[in-house]
């Protein structure tokens, strides 16, 4: 299992990780060091730990919210095929109607083109 050595608020973490996600993790470090570095600055020295909790709290909340906006567009897309599934329904029982209503205009047509001819 690979290893990949990060760097989180001044500090070096061994980690390992699944074969070919080194990169990755090696980003998600970086995020994460971003972050409690700008919780650092925002609020000075208050202690390891806490920056860590709130930076893990605040990578939380905004997971949170991506999961919030997937579950409406998932509802939205639900929504959309639903309403396409009656549109074609409805499209298609007008089609019907539409065949039914030329079949009788077309024995129409006929008895009267059958009178015309003397056959009616």
């Amino acid at each position: 299992m690979p290893q990949v050595v990060v760097t989180i608020d001044g500090k070096t973490f061994r980690m390992a990780c699944a074969e070919g996600e080194e990169d990755h993790l090696t980003s998600l470090a970086a995020e994460v060091d971003g972050r409690v570095g700008e919780l650092r600055k925002s609020f000075g020295e208050i202690g390891d730990q806490r920056l860590t909790v709130m930076a893990a709290i605040m990578a939380t909340d905004e997971l949170a919210e991506q999961r919030r906006r997937v579950a409406a567009l998932e509802q939205a897309v639900t929504d959309a095929e639903r309403v396409r599934d009656e549109a074609l329904r409805r499209a298609a029982s007008g089609e019907g109607r539409f065949v039914a209503h030329m079949n009788e205009v077309a024995e129409a047509i006929e008895r009267v083109a059958g009178k015309v001819d003397g056959r009616g």
